[in-house]
């Protein structure tokens, strides 16, 4: 993912709020808006009753009845944010009530109209991403700091968990956002102490996000997320249930092909990467660019500005200092156990939980639809962005591992 050439260096210093990038929160949105303005209480109404109308099968007539809103009440970033997590949420539990041997052809004028116009003025494709689920979904519970999310769907505690979880990853991350900014700048004064203190402050954070990782176990249950809460991050690009895309009915007569959501749309590593200089293979990283389409514009940007940024690895190499080196190393070599531990709870919560999944099917089943746990097959071998994922996450870790530099 780097860029080899060599490139000029940005001009310093690289503020963070110019990407809309918290110092407490990261690429975390923070302290979301929970509600929107009253005209907008149709979406809010239908969005605070999501487990029940999907359960109860009643969503679809549900939105079928909405009135078809303006947005240019709408006001800021927050309202938009907000605005789109919920009308996100609402699509996925309209296209997939009904399971993926239910799906429909066409998403109704009064939701799609809105929707997109909303994903227009963000910069964000018009389906639920990583963006909407964990970055904008998420609002204290109480005063001691406890989480919570805004809008939910099929799934109870184990999708609240599956989110909080990811958001307490994202929030590991943030110091060794912060710890990229230091080392460019150290590494344009060359100053090698304040950049090895980067790199320890980077590797830090990296270690943490693991440790946040681990607590999927504990806060997730395999089958209720393979089986109930995937499918509603399933997309309609890439996946078979869907292979002729969406209609978004008033926005454009064609069908549309959109990625579902995916760890891939974490502008965390993709940072990382850039920084690092991990250079995935093709085929790998033509998946991973078009995943930053999913990001706000501005991480989006940020990532961008890293990957024409003055190169760490070539000053690690040029240093000659093996202190830097060996400093440089861990955080490649964090990163890769970053990477291995995530193949590892892919493989319990997608390839075991799918493998459990057959066994069940060859069993009666009591009715359909993903809120009677009926589990999908069309995307056993895939991620829910469309990615072949096994082959995908080890080619990602693998190519992370041949980062380090060799004494």
């Amino acid at each position: 993912m780097e860029n080899c050439d060599d490139t000029e260096e940005p001009p310093l210093p690289l503020v963070l709020s110019r990407f809309q990038i918290s110092e407490e929160f990261g690429f975390l949105l923070p302290d979301p808006l929970t509600e929107l303005p009253a005209p907008y209480s149709p979406w809010m109404d239908l969005a605070h009753e999501l487990p029940q109308l999907i359960t109860s099968h009643q969503l679809r007539s549900r939105v079928h009845q909405m009135p078809q809103l303006s947005t240019q009440h709408l006001q800021g970033r927050e309202e938009l944010h907000l605005a789109h997590l919920v009308l996100s949420f609402i699509t996925m539990g309209y296209v997939w009530q009904e399971g993926e041997e239910g799906t429909v052809q066409v998403l109704p004028r009064n939701l799609a109209v809105p929707y997109w116009e909303v994903s227009q003025a963000l910069g964000l494709p018009p389906i639920l991403s990583h963006a909407d689920f964990v970055l904008a979904n998420w609002r204290r519970k109480d005063p001691n700091g406890n989480l919570d999310t805004i809008i939910t769907l099929p799934g109870g505690e184990s999708l609240r968990g599956f989110i909080l979880v990811t958001l307490l990853v994202e929030k590991a991350a943030v110091p060794g956002i912060k710890a990229i900014v230091q080392a460019l700048g150290a590494i344009l004064q060359r100053d090698e102490e304040s950049l090895h203190r980067a790199l320890q402050e980077l590797a830090g954070a990296i270690g943490a996000m693991s440790e946040a990782l681990r607590r999927m176990h504990d806060y997730v249950d395999p089958e209720v997320f393979y089986s109930v809460i995937r499918i509603f991050l399933s997309g309609w690009k890439d996946n078979p249930a869907m292979p002729h895309g969406l209609i978004y009915e008033g926005v454009s007569p064609e069908p549309l092909a959109f990625s579902g959501g995916s760890a891939a749309q974490s502008t965390v590593l993709h940072a990382f990467d850039e920084f690092l200089g991990i250079c995935h293979r093709q085929d790998t990283a033509a998946f991973l660019h078009r995943m930053r389409d999913y990001m706000p514009r501005p991480h989006r940007a940020f990532v961008q500005e890293l990957r024409g940024a003055v190169s760490l690895k070539q000053r690690v190499l040029s240093s000659g200092d093996a202190r830097l080196r060996a400093t440089f190393n861990r955080c490649v070599c964090a990163l890769t156990d970053f990477r291995s531990l995530h193949i590892a709870i892919v493989t319990k919560y997608i390839a075991i939980a799918a493998a459990k999944a057959r066994a069940r099917r060859a069993q009666p089943s009591a009715r359909a639809g993903p809120s009677a746990g009926k589990p999908p097959a069309a995307l056993e071998a895939k991620g829910t962005g469309g990615s072949h994922i096994f082959s995908f996450l080890k080619s990602i870790r693998d190519t992370t591992r041949e980062g380090m530099i060799s004494a």
